[in-house]
C-alpha cells in the first residue's frame, strides 16, 4: 500500500510571527536578529521583502543593513515561536496522530488511509494550509508524496503558501532534474564530493553506482542513493513520540572574549550546572564529555574524553572538561564561544565498575550533596544556591529558552 506523507513547513517562521504580532511591520523588509551586545548579531530569519534585497540567514546585522538600508531589525521572541509551533501542531493533529516535528517550524504527517474521512492527501494539505492561515495568521508550504524525503523536497519547491505534489509514478520526471543539493542529507561537504565527480542532479545521484557512493561517502552515500530512487521507507513517528536523548549540551557565545584559564573555568562550571540538572531529569549519567571551542577568529576545535565513571555531577563533568581544555587548547587566540556536552549517556541505575583506588564514601557523599542542591533549586529556583565563584563577572549572556532538537540533542 502506497503511503501518503505530508511535510508542512511554516514560511519564514520567526519573521512571519513577528509580522503577524505587529501588522505594521508587513510593509517593510524585516529581519529577526540576535543581540549585537551579546555578540549574537546575525540574521535568524527574514521576510520576503528582505529576501528581495538578498538578505540571508546567517548574515551579520551590519551586512544585512548594507544590502537593505531600510531593513527593520527586531529581536527574537522565542516564547512566541514555541507557542505558535505548538498551535500549528494542534492543527495537524486534527488529521492524524502521526505528527513528527523536524525543528520548530516543520512537521511530517502520515495521512495514509484517511481519504474516506478527509479526502485526498492534496485536499488535506490545502485544508491544513487554509486553516493555519485563518486561525494563526501564518502561511505554510506543504509537500505531498509517498515518502518523507520527497514530501520534504516538495515543501521546498514552491513557497510561500503553496502545495506541491510529487506522485510515485512520475517522481523521476518531476525531481530528477533538480540539484542534488536539494535532497535532504546533502550538505555542503557532501555536495563538494558529488560535484567533484560531476554528480550535479538528483537524477545523476540516482543513476550512480551505489558501491561507488559507498566508497566515497560511506553509509550516507547508500542512503542518498536510496532517497534519490524513491526508496525511503522511514516511518512518521506518533505525536507523543519522544526522541531518545543521545547527549546533553549547553553552549554560549560570551559577551567578551575569554583570555585565560581563570576566565574559562567559571564558564565551564556554570554551563555544567544545567547539564547536571538535565541529566537528572532524563535519568541519565554521562560516561564521557566533549568540548567545542571557537576562538575570536571563528576557528573551531572539538575534543572529547571518557570519564572515570558515569556521573551526573556538574562539578565532575566541569573538572573533566576543564582538564581536557587545559591539555588541548594552546591559547593562540582568545575564546569567543564555548560548548560542553555530556556524551555516551547510560541509564542512571546502570551498575558502575569501581577500582581499589576510588574513595567510594567520598563519591557517595558528593552525590548526596548534589541531590540536596537539586532539591533546593527545584523548590526555590535555580539561582537559590550556587558556587561562590559563579557570582563574579562570567562574561555570559542572558539565558535563552531551552529547545529540544529533533536529533535528540538537548540545547
Amino acid at each position: 500500500m502506497s503511503r501518503s506523507i505530508l511535510h508542512c513547513d511554516m514560511n519564514n517562521f520567526y519573521a512571519s510571527v513577528e509580522c503577524m504580532l505587529d501588522p505594521a511591520l508587513r510593509k517593510y523588509p524585516v529581519a529577526v536578529c540576535g543581540s549585537v551586545e551579546e555578540r549574537h548579531g546575525i540574521v535568524l530569519a527574514k521576510n520576503y521583502a528582505a529576501k528581495a534585497f538578498d538578505v540571508k540567514t546567517g548574515d551579520a546585522v551590519w551586512q544585512a543593513k548594507q544590502k537593505c538600508r531600510n531593513l527593520v531589525v527586531v529581536p527574537p521572541h522565542f516564547e512566541e515561536y514555541i507557542k505558535y509551533s505548538k498551535l500549528a501542531r494542534s492543527v495537524y493533529s486534527r488529521y492524524t496522530d502521526q505528527v513528527e516535528p523536524y525543528g520548530m517550524d516543520e512537521c511530517w504527517l502520515d495521512v495514509s488511509g484517511t481519504e474516506n474521512i478527509f479526502g485526498s492527501p492534496e485536499k488535506v494539505a490545502n485544508d491544513i494550509r487554509e486553516t493555519i492561515k485563518f486561525e494563526l495568521g501564518l502561511t505554510i508550504s506543504v509537500g505531498v508524496s509517498f515518502n518523507k524525503i520527497f514530501a520534504k523536497l516538495g515543501s521546498d519547491m514552491k513557497k510561500p503558501d503553496a502545495v506541491t505534489v510529487i506522485p510515485k509514478d512520475t517522481f523521476r520526471d518531476k525531481i530528477w532534474g533538480l540539484p542534488a543539493a536539494d535532497l535532504l542529507g546533502v550538505g555542503r561537504a557532501t555536495q563538494r564530493v558529488l560535484d567533484s565527480y560531476c554528480i550535479r542532479t538528483i537524477g545523476d545521484l540516482a543513476k550512480t553506482d551505489p558501491d561507488f557512493l559507498n566508497r566515497r561517502l560511506g553509509k550516507n552515500g547508500i542512503a542518498l542513493w536510496q532517497y534519490a530512487n524513491g526508496n525511503d521507507r522511514s516511518r512518521v513517528m506518533n505525536a507523543d513520540f519522544v526522541s531518545p536523548v543521545k547527549s546533553v549540551g549547553h553552549g554560549i557565545t560570551t559577551i567578551e572574549d575569554l583570555e585565560n584559564d581563570e576566565q574559562v573555568w567559571p564558564v565551564f562550571l556554570e554551563l555544567t550546572q544545567d547539564i547536571g540538572h538535565k541529566l537528572r531529569v532524563h535519568k541519565k549519567c554521562a560516561d564521557g564529555v566533549a568540548i567545542h571551542i571557537r576562538d575570536n577568529t571563528l576557528f573551531s576545535k572539538q575534543w572529547q574524553t571518557a570519564l572515570d565513571m558515569p556521573t551526573q555531577s556538574p562539578m565532575l563533568i566541569a573538572k573533566a572538561a576543564f582538564a581536557l581544555f587545559e591539555k588541548r587548547y594552546d591559547w593562540r587566540n582568545p575564546i569567543r564561544s564555548v560548548t560542553i556536552q555530556a556524551i555516551n549517556l547510560v541509564p542512571q541505575d546502570t551498575p558502575r565498575q569501581v577500582d581499589l583506588f576510588m574513595n567510594i564514601e567520598k563519591i557517595e557523599k558528593a552525590e548526596r550533596l548534589d541531590q540536596c542542591i537539586e532539591t533546593i533549586r527545584q523548590r526555590f529556583g535555580k539561582n537559590s544556591i550556587r558556587n561562590g565563584i559563579l557570582f563574579q563577572n562570567l562574561r555570559m549572556p542572558s539565558e535563552k529558552p531551552e529547545i529540544t532538537m529533533p536529533t535528540g540533542v538537548l540545547c
